[in-house]
């Protein structure tokens, strides 16, 4: 199996350093820059890292998603996915923001939320031109979870993981909670 996959990955954690330590745009708190040193993620694990199909719904429902600041917003459950984690069947569900968009939303919580992950969960972005194989299966790789915005700044909304997506195993991909940290409830 060819490494380009965690070449990418790789190479797309060191932009997102770069850019969260450099940007005037960057979530992270102006104070907190100038003694900013990188974010932090879990070794690369091709283990997390699945082509699967989607079994997606023939008629997706409108869902109702809490905030990180007591707000709402609408997503539309899209289809599910289902893979092996440590032994054990894990289902989790895919969303779109608009029905016409081509990339699923992937938010999550797991069992490492909390003490080594943020604690109010971690997504998943998937793109119909990055993440699907030639047969038209999707890559559902849990290397790439990141952090919404709000887990750096509680200046942002974030929408929370629906409970359906709180999975009852650890997840020890992707990237890792926030430090220094700032007192946030999360």
């Amino acid at each position: 199996m060819s490494q380009d996959w965690k070449r990418a990955i790789e190479a797309q954690r060191e932009e997102k350093s770069q850019y969260f330590g450099e940007h005037p745009h960057s979530p992270i708190p102006p104070a907190e820059r100038e003694s900013f040193d990188g974010l932090s993620y879990y070794a690369i694990d091709a283990d997390y890292r699945f082509e699967v199909p989607l079994d997606r719904y023939d008629d997706p429902e409108p869902v109702i998603v809490g905030t990180s600041t007591d707000g709402e917003q609408t997503y539309y459950r899209w289809g599910e996915f289902t893979v092996t984690i440590d032994g054990a069947d894990v289902a989790i569900q895919a969303y779109k923001a608009d029905p016409d968009d081509d990339r699923l939303w992937v938010p999550f919580r797991d069992e490492t939320n909390g003490d080594e992950t943020y604690g109010a969960g971690r997504y998943i972005d998937l793109e119909t031109d990055h993440h699907r194989t030639t047969d038209g299966e999707w890559v559902l790789d849990f290397d790439e979870a990141y952090n919404p915005t709000c887990a750096y700044s509680d200046q942002y909304e974030c929408p929370l993981p629906p409970t359906e997506n709180w999975l009852d195993v650890p997840i020890e991909a992707g990237e890792r909670a926030y430090e220094p940290d700032s007192g946030r409830p999360f």
